[in-house]
């Protein structure tokens, strides 16, 4: 059934970035293993390959293959190394913001060299003090002439430490309309990078802290007008990383299931193979149950997400729209891909705890997707708000159409 959401450029865009994980990734992940150093070369190598500008336009350079297309090609690298897949994820959701609200000049700037993989963008929300509550960050973006002074630090950059252009989002007043966003290029004075410390898992990718202190910036970095940042905040995070993020879940779960039913044919109890065991065959069979629907859930939601930001709402008095879909295909992503990590460590037994096999890395990965783009909890309160009809906009409807990437290129910049 997930197979019919895709074309033939598709599948042969599948084979292409599974051939390449495979073959130059794969051969990498003992090292970023045993290291846990930030994997530069190998991440400039994937983007090289064009691969973060999977939804940047032709007339900047990008492949313009929509939303479903980059989640094959999140899902292929992270089913070898979720590390790499998240350096791609975390750098498409950076492009989102300049698609969305950049001028003209912006977009012609940065997109074709985020296209090329010269640029790895960032997007930096969330704070210490305030976690994914987007308002009650303190971060201060002050106007002082003809720039503005940014003040503060932003935690779990994702690409924090090789990233070239922050997407940051700051405080210039009060309110829910006090938020600004801005670009934020990663050389710029008053701006450091924390050094790297190590996590749980993720091993080789960075997500870590920006502390801005008097960093000037020009005006003309400010992503549309003063007030937008709630705006690109919460529709890079609906748009992009909830999707995303639902792609590295989905090639984690297909790696866990190719290493488990490997690993039980592998294995011999009682003479016969450990599959042959009826409790062991139905633990197999939640973990395959739970693939096949969470792959449907993404194809699904990013399939709509194509269509909504392509065909447009046409005057529609019921404009079409695909948040509610986006949040529970991450939320069932993650919930089962949690659920069957459990499961195949509980086949693995003492085997799965050796760090010579890769479940035991499988089950580190996962616990850094549930967070990000909101937790399962934030995910259920959006989609309960969606059936009791009180939710307060949908953002795929509010950039649908043809024109979707470009409604803000024109708003104007003060001097």
């Amino acid at each position: 059934m997930s197979e019919s959401f895709l074309t033939e450029s598709h599948r042969q865009l599948r084979h292409e970035v599974r051939a390449f994980a495979e073959t130059v990734v794969a051969p990498r992940v003992a090292d970023m293993e045993a290291s846990h150093r930030i994997e530069h070369e190998l991440a400039g190598q994937i983007a090289r390959r064009g691969w973060v500008g999977a939804t940047i336009g032709t007339e900047y350079g990008g492949m313009a293959v929509g939303h479903l297309a980059k989640t094959l090609i999140i899902a292929e690298l992270s089913r070898i190394s979720a590390s790499m897949g998240a350096m791609v994820q975390a750098s498409q959701l950076g492009t989102a913001k300049i698609m969305h609200f950049g001028t003209d000049e912006q977009k012609a700037t940065w997109l074709p060299r985020i296209a090329a993989g010269t640029c790895l963008p960032t997007i930096a929300v969330t704070e210490e003090v305030s976690g994914s509550h987007v308002l009650g960050m303190q971060m201060t973006a002050e106007r002082d002439g003809d720039d503005y002074l940014l003040n503060g630090a932003k935690v779990y950059v994702g690409n924090s430490h090789i990233g070239h252009l922050h997407g940051v989002v700051a405080r210039t007043g009060t309110g829910s309309r006090g938020l600004t966003a801005f670009l934020v290029e990663s050389g710029r004075p008053g701006l450091t990078v924390s050094p790297h410390q190590d996590t749980l898992g993720l091993h080789g990718f960075s997500f870590g802290e920006l502390i801005f202190d008097n960093c000037r910036i020009p005006a003309t970095n400010r992503l549309g007008a003063e007030g937008d940042g709630k705006d690109v905040a919460y529709s890079s995070s609906i748009l992009y990383g909830r999707p995303n993020l639902t792609a590295v879940a989905l090639g984690l779960h297909e790696a866990i299931l190719e290493t488990t039913t490997a690993f039980c044919r592998e294995r011999i109890r009682y003479g016969k193979p450990l599959h042959a065991l009826p409790t062991v065959q139905r633990k197999i069979g939640q973990i395959q149950s739970r693939l096949m629907t969470a792959r449907l859930t993404a194809y699904h939601a990013a399939s709509l997400l194509d269509g909504v930001l392509h065909n447009g709402t046409e005057l529609r008095d019921d404009p079409p729209s695909c948040d509610a879909e986006l949040m529970n295909a991450k939320f069932v992503n993650v919930e089962f891909l949690l659920d069957s990590a459990r499961t195949a460590m509980e086949i693995h037994a003492a085997a799965g705890l050796q760090t010579d096999r890769p479940m035991e890395r499988y089950l580190r990965d996962a616990h850094h997707i549930y967070a990000p783009a909101g937790t399962s909890d934030i995910q259920l309160l959006r989609l309960a708000e969606t059936a009791l009809g009180t939710s307060k906009g949908q953002y795929s409807h509010r950039f649908a159409g043809p024109e979707h990437a470009t409604r803000h290129a024109t708003t104007a910049i003060p001097a």
